[in-house]
């Protein structure tokens, strides 16, 4: 089993999002995500839980969570959503990061453009690493 960390700093919007369409549209056999912040917010941000309910997945009961050591331990990737310096880095993980802008207090029509390109990029990613599921789970978005 895979491990990918979606990471960004506040783990609220960006990273949620990614984490929650990559579960929602792998292969569940062959990997899974999680993810984290290096600081944490209170709460998954509201505009990326109404974007988010709108293609069928809830968010309402998720919390961020902070990037530790033992979060980390046998993952295989580290996907950054583009914070810059402030993204983490964890040693021997692989790496990619995602240029994608914050949501936090976005138009809704621009945290829908996020929300989809966050899905592109999963998709891809997922197609790429061959962890695509055949046939999407019930409740996976576009079901």
């Amino acid at each position: 089993m895979k491990t990918v960390i979606f990471a960004c700093v506040h783990n609220a919007g960006r990273s949620q999002m990614a984490a929650a369409f990559f579960n929602a549209l792998v292969d569940s056999e062959k990997a899974r995500a999680v993810s984290a912040g290096t600081q944490p917010g209170e709460r998954v941000h509201p505009e990326v839980r109404a974007a988010m309910a709108e293609v069928g997945i809830d968010l309402s009961g998720v919390k961020p969570q902070r990037l530790t050591d033992e979060l980390a331990e046998g993952a295989r990737w580290l996907i950054t959503m583009g914070c810059g310096e402030a993204c983490p880095h964890v040693p021997g993980l692989k790496r990619d990061d995602w240029p994608l802008e914050d949501p936090k207090g976005r138009p809704v029509e621009r945290v829908r453009e996020i929300r989809d390109e966050v899905r592109s990029r999963v998709e891809a990613f997922l197609v790429r690493e061959g962890w695509l599921a055949a046939r999407p789970r019930d409740g996976a978005p576009g079901t």
